[in-house]
């Protein structure tokens, strides 16, 4: 029988969008119309983030991700759902003064970050374990720190937890690995972690073979992993986690190229990556598969109870 692998598609991030890119999913219907498109495409989840219908910035309010969970459901209640915690984290020092916050900050409380899903009841989430240098430049913004302390992610984690809701714990060094370890045998995350690897954002780790192998031997026993790489090494660390026992997520959060100056959609991602894992002898999983693989289905009583 050939190995199932999940397959997540990152449909749109809360980053700059490049300016010549066309009809990039920016409101709640074009965002849930992507993900649709990467369902129908055979993704197994679908990971959301929420933007500004109007300026097309980042937005974590609870009414954008509620209009966008809302319209996926209505159209393809069997996708998998899993919503970011990841916005709110953003710490900008005032370049006149690093100890003062500039204007632009978005650090935003545990129980901020998680509202949204403890309303909407996703089966996944994202947790980022992780705190990193983030480069400015992009519109005169400048430098920031993506900023996750250990404090804030105890209560973020609790109440997933609570929630049952399963985290999908970002990592994107090799010490986040650690922090969540920790964070596991502190029981605030169950014994049958999820990890999502993240390779080649700037400053952190590299998108490469021997990166990812040392990233995975650091997850603990039993540990679910996928991995990602961001821009021209994502099929590259589709083809590498596929052979290494991993799950795989491509989408434009991560990549707007098909290649070289040919912009991409979500289904065409999709639709690569899954030709890629095809070729490896395995096969892309479907929803169902989906949550048997990743132990979605004994969560779901307490998810809905809820």
């Amino acid at each position: 029988m050939k190995r199932k692998i999940v397959l997540t598609c990152a449909v749109t991030g809360d980053g700059p969008i490049h300016p010549r890119f066309p009809n990039y999913p920016v409101t709640p219907a074009q965002i849930a119309d992507a993900c649709i498109e990467a369902a129908d495409a055979g993704a197994s989840v679908v990971h959301i983030h929420g933007r500004d219908p109007e300026t097309g910035l980042g937005n974590r309010s609870p009414e954008v991700f509620r209009e966008i969970v809302q319209r996926v459901r209505e159209r393809n209640d069997r996708v998998v759902i899993n919503l970011t915690t990841g916005m709110g984290a953003t710490f900008v020092p005032d370049p006149a003064d690093e100890a003062l916050a500039h204007p632009t900050t978005d650090v935003a409380s545990a129980v901020e970050r998680v509202g949204h899903v403890l309303e909407n009841r996703p089966e996944l989430c994202t947790l980022d374990v992780t705190t990193m240098n983030l480069e400015g430049g992009i519109a005169g913004a400048p430098d920031c720190i993506f900023m996750n302390t250990p404090g804030t992610l105890n209560r973020m984690a609790q109440l997933i937890r609570e929630g049952g809701v399963k985290p999908e714990i970002e990592v994107f060094n090799p010490g986040d690995i650690l922090l969540a370890r920790r964070m596991i045998e502190q029981g605030l995350i169950d014994p049958t972690p999820l990890f999502q690897i993240c390779l080649g954002v700037k400053w952190s780790a590299p998108a490469d073979a021997k990166t990812l192998i040392y990233m995975k031997e650091l997850l603990p026993e039993g540990a679910s992993w996928s991995a990602f790489g961001i821009s021209r090494w994502q099929m590259d660390i589709v083809a590498l986690s596929t052979i290494l026992g991993g799950h795989c997520r491509v989408g434009l959060e991560d990549n707007i190229y098909l290649e070289r100056g040919v912009f991409a959609t979500n289904g065409q991602l999709v639709e690569r990556a899954s030709r890629i894992i095809a070729d490896l002898g395995c096969e892309v999983a479907t929803p169902d598969e989906a949550r048997g693989i990743l132990g979605l289905d004994a969560l779901a009583e307490k998810r809905l109870a809820g």
